[in-house]
């Protein structure tokens, strides 16, 4: 009995010990259910979501595409065959007609329909539904943009319904959605969803304008072009992929924010094309290591600056972080890329930036963007500090590079070293530390024992791009 009361206590003592060890948060008890509508009513959009429905439209497009119909390489290497298939229909390439269908939303009521580009570049023949009244109408395309995914195209009528556009600076994760369009051909359909994340990049390719609303509303094949809206009824986007390794929606899908949807379709319909500012740079972002570094713990790094042009013009060098473009505040490179690519050539803008821990501010006047992108990204990688062996480059033809060809050649990389677990691979090129660019194993050494104890980037030239690193 002693032994069973002493055994108690102890454990009664354990229990209390380990309850105070663990502070659990206890919602309140539910003392009531409270019904969000009146009896006897049912709680739908059904009014906000017919009058977007009117907007959005079918698209069927016919493409002619080539196919090769070649025959088995065995045939082709033997010369009877060869001859034999020459002037063979089956051996020409033949011309079939391909169709895709996608969706649209009416934006004026005189007949323009904004669009994904990929729904409608190329095509041949564009037919365009209304969900009215399902008559159908031949369309011209009035401006692509490939870009952003976004193309206008028109048809010839009139008193259509427009839709709304929302200010999608104003949305919040968690806002009530409705993927509107045409999945798979079934014809106009309705999806629920939320706002699950703002200011998505790097969803479709460095070299895209990319700040995408991604909602769990299902956006499946067909979806393409169609409307997002919010719980009024108000465009908030246009939709444009999913995310998925099927091709069937996840609850991962992505829309273009309504706010860049207007400034396209103004442009191509005014223009006929978009003509972006250039600033000449490739950009990056801070590693955690980098931020070491900076003051600032955000903003684009710069890996690179494009002879002559206006980041040249205006003095900026690799390795100044930009962190602000006249009074807007710069968080990453894929920020950066659409606030420049959101101006117009011979815009004059003002870009704050970090360099040597001290902020300095420049004006600069954009250039006319004539590639493909405004400023490409470039990821960055992790430190290094040991385990290379170096090679000053006096003979770029030796090792297969281009010619004139400078920085210091990574030849090898020790097994478990800090410079291997950092990801430095043979053939990396250093090409500056700090603000210092190097072009020899003397100078490269000279710089980074100037500070010993300290942390600098390095920048590195790999496969003809450009990252940068970290030594101490």
């Amino acid at each position: 009995m002693k032994k069973f009361l002493l055994l108690s206590f102890f454990a009664a003592i354990l229990s209390h010990v380990c309850a105070e060890s663990i502070n659990i948060i206890q919602a309140p008890n539910i003392t009531q259910r409270v019904s969000p509508i009146k009896e006897g009513a049912i709680l739908s959009y059904h009014d906000s979501v017919a009058n977007a429905k009117k907007s959005v439209v079918n698209i069927a497009t016919k493409s002619t595409i080539t196919v090769n119909n070649r025959q088995p390489d065995f045939m082709f290497n033997d010369p009877f065959f060869r001859d034999f298939f020459k002037n063979s229909p089956f051996s020409q390439p033949q011309k079939r007609e391909s169709t895709s269908l996608g969706s649209g939303v009416i934006i004026s009521s005189n007949g323009y329909i904004v669009t994904n580009n990929h729904v409608v570049n190329g095509a041949d023949e564009i037919v365009v539904t209304l969900s009215s009244d399902n008559k159908e109408y031949k369309a011209k395309v009035v401006g692509l943009d490939s870009k952003t995914d976004l193309a206008v195209i028109k048809i010839e009528e009139k008193n259509l319904q427009a839709i709304a556009f929302a200010n999608s600076d104003n949305l919040q994760e968690g806002d009530v959605v409705f993927a509107l369009g045409n999945p798979f051909g079934i014809g106009s359909t309705i999806t629920q969803g939320i706002i699950s994340a703002l200011d998505k990049s790097g969803i479709s390719g460095s070299e895209q304008y990319e700040n995408f609303i991604q909602t769990d509303a299902s956006i499946n094949p067909g979806n393409s072009g169609g409307a997002l809206i919010d719980s009024r009824g108000v465009l908030i986007g246009i939709n444009s992929m999913i995310l998925s390794q099927s091709g069937d929606n996840n609850g991962i899908g992505f829309a273009i924010p309504s706010n860049m949807v207007k400034k396209i379709v103004v442009s191509l319909i005014s223009d006929g094309k978009i003509e972006r500012g250039f600033l000449g740079v490739s950009i990056g972002d801070l590693s955690s290591d980098l931020k070491d570094i900076y003051t600032n713990k955000e903003g684009a790094l710069i890996l690179s600056v494009e002879e002559n042009s206006a980041a040249d013009k205006a003095k900026l060098k690799r390795g100044d972080l930009v962190v602000k473009v006249d009074n807007k505040s710069i968080k990453n490179a894929n920020e950066l890329k659409n606030t420049i690519g959101d101006k117009n050539p011979n815009d004059k803008i003002s870009i704050t930036y970090e360099r040597g821990n001290k902020l300095y501010t420049v004006n600069i006047k954009l250039d006319k963007l004539d590639g493909d992108i405004v400023a490409k990204e470039v990821s960055s990688e992790g430190d290094i500090i040991e385990g290379l062996t170096l090679e000053n480059i006096t003979d770029s033809s030796k090792y297969n590079l281009p010619k004139n060809t400078k920085g210091v050649l990574v030849t090898k990389v020790a097994d478990n070293s800090a410079g291997e677990k950092a990801g430095f691979r043979v053939g990396d090129i250093i090409i500056q530390v700090g603000e210092t660019v190097v072009n020899s194993t003397d100078e490269l050494k000279a710089v980074v024992n100037k500070t010993p104890k300290s942390k600098k980037p390095v920048y590195i030239s790999r496969d003809g791009f450009i990252a940068v690193l970290v030594i101490q």
